[in-house]
This record gives C-alpha cells, sequence and structure tokens, in this order.
C-alpha cells in the first residue's frame, strides 16, 4: 500500500515537518546518506558478557588415544563437530563447568589434566551483542558410557586423536589442537 500521492510508495525525501524541518524547504539536520537519503543510527544493542568453559577428552585406555566430540546443528541446519561445552552455573569455576558439561554432553566422566586454551568471539543474538569467553581444558577420561541424551546434542562419537583437527567445524577450535603434542606427551 503506498502513501495517498506518493505512487512509488517510497517515503518522501526531505519533506515534511517532522524532524526539525519547518515546511519551509529548509533540509533536515539529519544526517544524510548516500543518494541524499535520510540515515538513522540504529540504537545500540546491549552488550552482554558470557562465560562457557568446556575441553578435549582423552581416552588411552584402549591403545592408540581417542577423543570424545559432539555433533550439533548449526544456525543453517548443518551438523557440525565441536568439543563439549557450556555455560557456568552458579559459583562455578570454569574447570567445575568443563567437568559437568562434558559429562552432561557425552555420558563420560572426566578428569582435568592442564588447560588447552581459551578463546572469545562475538556474536549478535536476540538484538544483543555478545561477547563470549569459552575456556578449553585438557581432560582424560576417568568413566562413564558414552552417551547423546542431552537434548542440545545430536550425536557425540569417539574419534582418533589424530583425526580430531580435521573433524572440528571451528577454526579457533581447531587452533588449540596445536598445543596438543606438547600437552600430551607432558601428561603421558
Amino acid at each position: 500500500m503506498t502513501p495517498a500521492g506518493n505512487p512509488s510508495g517510497r517515503e518522501a525525501e526531505g519533506r515534511g515537518t517532522s524532524g526539525g524541518e519547518s515546511g519551509s524547504g529548509a533540509r533536515s539536520p539529519r544526517k544524510r546518506g548516500k543518494r541524499g537519503k535520510t540515515t538513522v543510527r540504529a540504537p545500540r544493542m546491549p552488550k552482554v558478557e558470557e562465560t562457557s568453559a568446556g575441553g578435549l577428552v582423552i581416552d588411552r585406555s584402549q591403545g592408540p588415544p581417542y577423543a570424545v566430540l559432539i555433533a550439533r546443528f548449526d544456525r543453517r541446519g548443518r551438523l557440525v563437530w565441536s568439543l563439549p561445552k557450556g555455560h557456568l552455573e552458579g559459583n562455578e569455576t570454569p574447570e567445575q563447568a568443563a567437568l559437568r558439561e562434558v559429562r552432561e554432553e557425552t555420558g563420560i566422566e572426566a578428569l582435568v589434566v592442564d588447560h588447552l586454551g581459551t578463546i572469545d568471539f562475538w556474536f549478535i543474538a536476540e538484538n544483543k551483542r555478545i561477547h563470549k569467553t569459552v575456556h578449553h581444558y585438557l581432560m582424560e577420561a576417568s568413566g562413564g558410557q558414552l552417551s547423546d541424551e542431552d537434548p542440545e546434542v545430536e550425536e557425540v562419537a569417539w574419534v582418533p586423536l589424530a583425526e580430531v583437527r580435521d573433524r572440528l567445524a571451528y577454526a579457533d577450535e581447531r587452533r588449540l589442537m596445536d598445543r596438543l603434542p606438547d600437552l600430551v606427551a607432558d601428561a603421558g
């Protein structure tokens, strides 16, 4: 539907009495963008800080080392593999949250061996700018059974450690694997 007297359907540019114009044909003090169109700056989105923890759980009890990975659907509907992780709850330390998230998302009990690295990034969700910090730990499996019962997880799998880097969907998690040879040697 077009405004009366405006067959193009576009707002009249630089006309009217709103925005500081007096109707005398004077230009509005609002900023003009390319092609003379009035630009309106969007209100700033609130910034939110989020902290999560998780990591790489290795099992060396059956010979060559394996690591547990989870798969979820991304926003485009693709199944992507990543390290198990999630938000800190209550007064949890990052280490406690990492162990709990691994147990919830994979069914595996683990022990923290070392700090693997920290990743931080920005994204927008629900009209908020979110700065997320994720603490990753190298962990050793100590019990439990592989399970994908967590509703946030589509699949879980033990993956040969040598194939983990290629399976991970996110570049920042793949970069964490650069520290792995030294850490695994120190832990062995």
